[in-house]
């Protein structure tokens, strides 16, 4: 028989909700780096969107991905087109980060709603955000729709590509290593409007065992 939780313990079981003013899972699982995606439609109008739930997950080829809670437009363009570019939100990008996850029609071009600059990509057509001091330009290799336990399908899609050109702001190498706390990094916290950034207080090192 297993043993009754403490009651300094709280638990619960998600399907059944968790009776706390927030959710608490997406702050567990955090701080997020952002999903920043640039795309292009078929059609050529441009897109840019903020993802919470996005990571890296391959080392070689380089892997990264995002999933989009509903089918959205960014999903649509990478599906038509098979490309997408992550660009980096750092402090200094923060509020026009958030105004890029404005909920607005496909048509609207979320550059100019946040008074960013589209440049040219090296390997894919849609367009990088020039203020942003690192861009991973990506071609598609799968998209999922996630589904539970009981193999129902959920309204949520995992979008998978393989990294195929990198732009670092020089400032950022420093001896040839990226300093990732002069970036300024900012990451997505669990509650409704939080966030992270990273600097060198939070650095710490420790070497694998040989």
């Amino acid at each position: 028989m297993a043993t009754p939780a403490p009651s300094s313990i709280h638990s619960y079981e998600p399907r059944n909700g968790h009776g706390l003013p927030h959710d608490p899972f997406n702050a567990i699982v955090g701080p997020r780096p952002i999903g920043w995606i640039s795309t292009q439609s078929a059609a050529g109008a441009l897109n840019l969107a903020p993802y919470s739930f996005f990571n890296a997950f391959n080392y070689v080829p380089p892997i990264v991905g995002f999933a989009s809670i509903g089918y959205k437009d960014t999903v649509r363009n990478v599906e038509d087109t098979g490309e997408f570019v992550w660009n980096l939100a750092t402090r200094s990008l923060a509020e026009a980060m958030n105004q890029s996850c404005a909920a607005v029609p496909p048509e609207v071009d979320e550059f100019q709603l946040a008074g960013l600059t589209p440049q040219a990509s090296t390997q894919v057509a849609p367009p990088r955000v020039a203020e942003s001091p690192v861009a991973f330009e990506c071609r598609r290799t799968q998209i999922l729709q996630l589904q539970g336990l009981d193999g129902t399908q959920v309204p949520t899609w995992l979008v998978l590509g393989e990294v195929v050109a990198i732009h670092i702001d020089k400032a950022l190498l420093k001896d040839g290593v990226y300093d990732t706390a002069a970036a300024g990094h900012i990451l997505r916290a669990g509650g409704p409007a939080d966030y992270f950034t990273v600097g060198p207080e939070q650095l710490f090192k420790m070497y694998r065992p040989r």
